[in-house]
């Protein structure tokens, strides 16, 4: 009896919040908008979407201002064109100044985002549940927070040029290095999670098909990176010459090779029966995709086809050696698509296992009254409250991993640009060691996970 009176009340909490959702909804249509389309939605993950398209409209302006179009409209702000005191640039080395607006511009964009939710993640510090004042500020008022999103913006295009580009850009290398481990991460979870399910499946089902799909997955994935790596020796070696590259291709693919290795060894198995050959080929292949985001930012004409490219469509330009660096190549294009999967991926997702649930701050759905609150949920057409109880996700972590996210795709947009280097508009060997770093790190910490708990064995790993 005194377990239905409690679902009772809880209940009628759930259906009560008329007045806030109300609220959240006459300070912003948005939310509205998607709860109707999906109205029985968890509260929790409705707002990680609605922050996630509040990023990916700041990368949608990035682009337009890279476009010719925009740029020749920039230089009727402060800080474009213009080298010590004031003096106007109107052609630096082979380069039109022109043609570096796009990227400053596409640096105060992502500044601007990276301070709205930067903000956000100071103001979001433990916050424990949805009754929490200040969860009502995370899910909801969307209008007024799209509008200090609008008011950072336009203040950062009018910051002076002066030494803000050159320190953001080390700003940009960090966030990019850490981001490029949160992806491996996600990499990490969702290749456990398939595996286990899928063997799961085979055991509950007494099928083999499973266990072949697992197979063809991992072979298809080995596959590819020995590919992949054997593109990277065509185009971007030479004989006598690029031994940077052939060192960097030759390591990791060593380094892939001793992990899957170690995934496979019997003591690892008996510590994690889980673990297998389709995460380290998930890990070969992303490590391998990392090494090409690396080698196509060589700057050396001779180890890097993408230096060759020519200037007739606009989209690249020439550096003062007298050879050209694209700035839209497929290394880019690929890095945003997966930047965008990424993102997305840790606006949904729920993790089932304890390690990456701590390492990415989020926990596993309270699963009380969940049933009770998606019918009321439904029957009036919005999302409900799932997080009464204690929030699913650290809100000030998942606005700290947009921050890295907007540093990521700054240094991504504008193929790593310096802005102190003008005279030289190619990618400079920082982005080179960063990516090549972040790709050994990951590697690093893949290999964490399969002999920690041989390594920790009083610790539970489950």
């Amino acid at each position: 009896m005194d377990g239905r009176m409690m679902r009772s009340v809880r209940l009628k909490e759930a259906e009560s919040p008329g007045q806030g959702h109300t609220a959240s909804c006459l300070c912003g249509s948005a939310p509205c908008i998607l709860c109707g389309c999906c109205p029985a939605s968890r509260n929790s993950t409705v707002s990680r979407l609605i922050f996630t398209v509040f990023l990916f409209l700041g990368v949608v302006v990035s682009i337009i201002m890279l476009s010719p179009g925009v740029e020749s409209q920039l230089y009727k702000l402060p800080w474009v064109c213009e080298e010590g005191a004031g003096t106007p640039v109107v052609l630096q080395g082979y380069i039109d100044c022109g043609s570096l607006l796009g990227f400053r511009a596409v640096y105060r964009m992502c500044f601007a985002m990276a301070a709205f939710f930067f903000l956000f993640t100071l103001l979001m510090i433990c916050v424990r549940s949805s009754r929490d004042p200040r969860a009502a500020v995370q899910n909801g008022f969307w209008f007024f927070k799209f509008l200090v999103l609008v008011g950072i913006t336009v203040g950062a295009f009018y910051i002076p040029d002066g030494s803000f580009s050159d320190v953001w850009f080390y700003f940009g290398v960090v966030g990019s290095f850490l981001f490029i481990l949160i992806q491996l991460v996600l990499l990490i979870d969702f290749a456990h999670s398939w595996n286990q399910r899928w063997l799961g499946k085979a055991e509950e089902r007494d099928s083999r098909a499973w266990y072949a799909g697992l197979f063809i997955f991992t072979l298809l994935f080995y596959a590819l990176s020995i590919a992949g790596v054997t593109l990277l020796f065509i185009y971007y070696t030479r004989p006598g010459a690029c031994h940077e590259g052939k060192v960097f291709i030759s390591l990791n693919l060593t380094l892939c090779v001793c992990v899957s290795i170690v995934a496979i060894l019997p003591k690892v198995q008996n510590a994690q029966p889980n673990s297998g050959l389709l995460q380290a080929s998930v890990i070969m292949l992303y490590t391998i995709f990392v090494t090409w985001l690396a080698l196509s930012n060589v700057p050396d004409q001779k180890c890097n086809p993408h230096l060759l490219a020519s200037s007739s469509n606009g989209t690249s330009l020439a550096g003062p050696e007298g050879y050209e660096t694209q700035w839209w190549d497929a290394p880019s294009i690929v890095g945003l698509i997966v930047f965008i999967l990424c993102t997305l991926f840790i606006s949904v997702r729920s993790s089932d296992h304890r390690q990456v649930n701590s390492l990415m701050q989020t926990e596993d759905c309270p699963p009380m009254l969940e049933a009770g609150q998606q019918q009321v949920a439904a029957s009036e057409g919005r999302a409900f409250d799932n997080e009464q109880d204690g929030v699913t996700y650290s809100y000030s972590f998942f606005h700290f991993c947009l921050v890295l996210a907007s540093l990521h795709i700054m240094m991504t947009l504008t193929n790593w640009y310096k802005p102190g280097e003008t005279r030289k508009m190619i990618s400079t060997w920082t982005a080179v060691w960063v990516k090549i770093c972040a790709s050994w790190a990951g590697l690093l910490l893949y290999l964490w996970t399969l002999v920690a708990p041989l390594l920790l064995p009083n610790r539970d790993f489950s």
